[in-house]
């Protein structure tokens, strides 16, 4: 790791000690790799393999929304990872799916979903992996292939 100088601002540096207490980080360094991972992130190659987290509130009182929301997530079975659904109050929720894939897909099925009328408040957040595939065996069963998702430091 490099060690660098940078001048900054009183004002920015007290911004800065701020999200630290927020975050939980233990020093300044910490809290600035952290903000710059996150800066980066949004210029991640398009065909980087990532997992997804998208996160959104959802009006099921808009005309369909809550049949079309989960038939888009089964029209990509193959991304979908998981998907949670929390009751807010009688019309809305807050929910998370976890997509894995290219950015690229990734990016266009959030971005198409944030854009529907009844969805609010959406965010993806993208963490960069290596899909790897081993040979080797788990417990008494037999030694298989299958892959392994390695998170990565960096897209």
């Amino acid at each position: 790791m490099q060690r660098i100088t940078i001048a900054i601002e009183e004002d920015l540096l007290a911004e800065l000690d701020r999200q630290m207490e927020r975050s939980g980080a233990t020093n300044r360094s910490e809290a600035i790799r952290d903000l710059l991972r996150r800066a980066l992130t949004r210029n991640a190659p398009h065909d980087a393999d990532c997992i997804g987290v998208i996160s959104y509130a959802l009006d099921l009182s808009t005309r369909d929304l809550g049949r079309r929301v989960p038939h888009t997530r089964h029209s990509r079975h193959d991304q979908a990872v998981a998907a949670l659904s929390v009751p807010l109050d009688h019309t809305n929720a807050m929910e998370v799916t976890v997509m894995r894939g290219q950015v690229a897909d990734v990016e266009d099925y959030a971005h198409g979903l944030f854009a529907e009328r009844g969805i609010r408040h959406g965010h993806l957040s993208l963490v960069p992996v290596e899909d790897v595939h081993e040979f080797h065996q788990h417990g008494r069963g037999e030694p298989h292939r299958h892959s392994h998702l390695i998170v990565k430091n960096r897209f």
